[in-house]
């Protein structure tokens, strides 16, 4: 253990627990300023005060003593929202991509996975022993030789928007390929829901054509957990087979009425998702080497010097901004890069600082 972690070191991607640092947040989820809003606060606030209860642990399973009445409500108002028939909450993203994958697949099965998509695909499919192929990020073609391939039943796992990169999947045109070759279509909605109102899958109406969704609720909500949308068939499944959901403490009726708030409040604030595009447009005006998305609040500054990505990182933090170095191998050896969030609440003059320096460093 020791050697593996001073090779961490030597290599300079060691990776340490530190405090929240006090500055201008250019680095976290919280997409539309959801987790400090004091008005959302107040709300939920309130309910709390209404129903004490609820700040009471789950007790158990759900299966057990722990399926309280908010949760099941709040799971229905989920699914309506989103277009689907159903809907079942996890306590985070990572556990109902885990659930997912583990239960669905089985050995002789084929998952076919966009080579970016989140670790937690990987580790489910693992436990599935199903056959895992990737293909080429966002590459259509590549996919397509990746389905002819495949054996027993077959699932494309893709995410509508990817973290280390911010840019979107064509997700339409993966969705007609799947149906071409009968193959089902997962969709992880992670950085998109909120974002982009409901997600992409409902954004183009692919419920259809999409058998689950993962909706996280960690980033543009500004709570936690994470709810697996599918149809009933599936949801009962799941309940009946998925061992992180089965042999886990429940989520907890808090839990329930902030992701229910939440999706509330976002309905009443729109203007707080006009605000970030209009924010990420600045940000491209001002730095236009970015290859991320246009619409897209992760754009990232490809800097694959690990040296001159630390000092870069190190003259932002001297101007109280908070950004985010990715380093291998959480990315590719040679892609490394400076990840930046935009959100709702930054300023003008907060944008412009940054870009001055990162163009500064770009440059030279």
């Amino acid at each position: 253990m020791q050697a593996a972690l001073q090779a961490r070191i030597d290599a300079g991607n060691y990776r340490a627990l530190t405090a929240q640092q006090k500055g201008i947040d250019f680095y976290s989820n919280d997409y539309l300023g959801l987790a400090q809003n004091p008005l959302l606060q107040s709300h939920l606030l309130k309910a709390v005060q209404a129903r004490p209860e609820v700040l009471s642990g789950s007790t158990g399973s759900r299966l057990i003593s722990g399926n309280h009445r908010l949760v099941a409500e709040t799971e229905s108002y989920i699914a309506s929202q989103h277009g689907y028939t159903s809907a079942l909450l996890f306590p985070s993203g990572y556990t109902a991509n885990l659930a997912l994958c583990s239960t669905l697949m089985h050995r002789g099965d084929t998952l076919i996975v966009d080579e970016y998509i989140h670790r937690s695909v990987h580790d489910g499919c693992r436990l599935s022993y199903a056959h895992k192929l990737k293909f080429k990020h966002n590459d259509l073609t590549s996919l397509e030789m990746r389905l002819q391939k495949a054996i027993g039943n077959c699932y494309v796992f893709i995410e509508s928007l990817y973290s280390m990169d911010g840019d979107f999947a064509p997700i339409q045109a993966i969705a007609a390929l799947t149906r071409k070759y009968g193959a089902a279509l997962l969709v992880d909605e992670a950085h998109a829901f909120g974002v982009l109102g409901s997600g992409l899958v409902a954004r183009y109406n692919l419920q259809d054509s999409v058998l689950a969704t993962v909706v996280t609720y960690g980033k543009a909500l500004g709570t936690h957990g994470a709810a697996l949308l599918c149809n009933d068939t599936l949801k009962q499944y799941l309940v009946n087979f998925a061992s992180p959901f089965i042999y886990s403490t429940a989520c907890g009726a808090l839990q329930a009425i902030s992701i229910e708030a939440g999706y509330r409040f976002l309905k009443d604030h729109e203007s707080l998702s006009t605000q970030l595009q209009q924010n990420i447009a600045l940000f491209r005006s001002q730095y236009s080497s970015t290859r991320s998305d246009q619409n897209s609040p992760i754009q990232v500054v490809y800097l694959p010097e690990t040296r001159r990505l630390q000092a870069l990182q190190l003259a932002l933090q001297e101007q109280h901004l908070l950004t985010y170095a990715v380093y291998s191998p959480t990315v590719k050896a040679g892609t490394e890069r400076i990840r930046i969030c935009l959100h709702s609440f930054n300023t003008t003059a907060e944008i412009g600082v940054l870009t001055q320096i990162i163009n500064h460093f770009s440059l030279s």
